[in-house]
């Protein structure tokens, strides 16, 4: 369901989501042109590369207001992709500085009678001026970029996944609306992106199942960067090798990542796994299909009922990462959780004591620790 239009002529939408801005900003713009029903409406490109482009934008956008409608009607004018009203180079410019300060005056001022005026762009820093004037004169919305650091980025995306696909008149079942959401990451645009392809793929069929996600969808960069982890929780050893073999690869080439960085990874993944096997063991918590239900769960869970020290705490993981190793830790006891944190402890001290083959070393732990005893035997 679209958002209401502004009803003022002053609207402001920035944010560091620059997919859901220029989003909501087209929408705004298309709604006031038809409102207006004007023939010379306008789009300024703000976007500027540096202090003289910026000032040039902000005499396009005088000259833009100040121009009345010459076949009668409303006109619409739209500030788009500005850069230049945070707190970079650009912004703190003297030119730049003294024209947003007049454009800031300007608008206090001015006659708004058949002149709408719609600015768009980076997130805005709110300790200045001319934020503070728009912000007080027009309507203003602010657009948060989805962050691995925010707790609440799997419900959000899953919110973002739901409302799309309802739009496109898709009906995603619960696992299939959690694993996309896992699959991209939090990335607005991306995550768009994905469900016009599902849409797309399925064809008339109205349902979309995690199947249809794991055979169309593109993994992101955190899909992929906790894919090894992933593989380790699901107790799959062919899929552990193929991944290890792109991990080992990918640390020839990057310089930021490393092989002691990959064991790192898989002493944490352990430990949360190990965290969410005793909660389920406890009681504390059930596999949940879907991040909302879990998180539920969660939040019901008594804090004085865990260590203060969140470092010993599961609750000082991060909740996507428990609700994800809750659904894998039946795949494993707690003995041979605390028995793959040993293993783990060893392989790091081969691979810097020893000059053995690192591959060699990383394949010989994992297939260790997710063979079973009865395989093993």
């Amino acid at each position: 369901m679209s958002k209401a239009l502004p009803e003022g002529p002053l609207a402001f939408v920035h944010g560091d989501d620059d997919f859901a801005v220029a989003q909501r900003a087209r929408q705004i713009y298309h709604g006031w042109c038809e409102a207006e029903g004007g023939e010379d409406n306008e789009i300024i490109e703000a976007h500027s590369v540096n202090a003289g482009e910026a000032a040039k934008a902000l005499g396009r956008l005088h000259e833009a207001i100040d121009t009345l409608p010459f076949f009668g009607g409303g006109k619409v004018v739209w500030f788009k992709d500005c850069n230049f009203l945070g707190d970079d180079r650009t912004a703190k410019s003297k030119d730049v500085s003294s024209g947003l300060a007049d454009l800031a005056a300007k608008l206090k001022a001015f006659d708004w009678a058949g002149v709408r005026l719609l600015i768009s762009g980076a997130k805005a820093d709110k300790r200045k001026t001319f934020y503070k004037t728009v912000s007080k004169l027009g309507h203003t919305e602010e657009f948060a970029a989805l962050s691995v650091d925010d707790k609440e980025w799997q419900a959000k995306a899953e919110q973002l996944i739901g409302a799309k696909l309802k739009a496109l008149k898709k009906k995603p079942d619960l696992r299939a609306v959690t694993e996309l959401a896992q699959m991209v990451g939090p990335n607005t645009r991306a995550l768009a992106s994905e469900c016009e392809k599902l849409s797309i793929y399925v064809g008339e069929r109205t349902e979309i199942t995690s199947e249809d996600v794991r055979a169309i969808v593109t993994q992101g960069k955190l899909a992929k960067a906790f894919a090894l982890g992933d593989a380790l929780g699901e107790r799959n050893l062919p899929k552990v090798l193929r991944r290890l073999d792109e991990d080992l690869w990918a640390a020839k080439t990057d310089r930021k990542k490393s092989v002691i960085g990959l064991v790192a990874g898989l002493v944490n993944k352990v430990r949360s796994l190990l965290f969410a096997r005793e909660l389920l063991d406890a009681r504390w918590v059930k596999p949940a299909r879907n991040y909302a239900q879990f998180k539920s769960q969660l939040d019901n869970l008594p804090p004085d009922a865990f260590a203060d020290d969140r470092r010993i705490s599961p609750l000082g993981l991060h909740p996507y990462v428990l609700f994800s190793a809750t659904n894998q830790a039946r795949n494993y006891s707690r003995a041979e959780l605390v028995r793959a944190l040993d293993l783990l402890m060893q392989c790091n001290r081969r691979l810097v004591s020893s000059s053995l083959d690192e591959s060699f070393v990383l394949q010989q732990a994992l297939t260790q620790i997710l063979i079973r005893e009865a395989e093993a035997a």
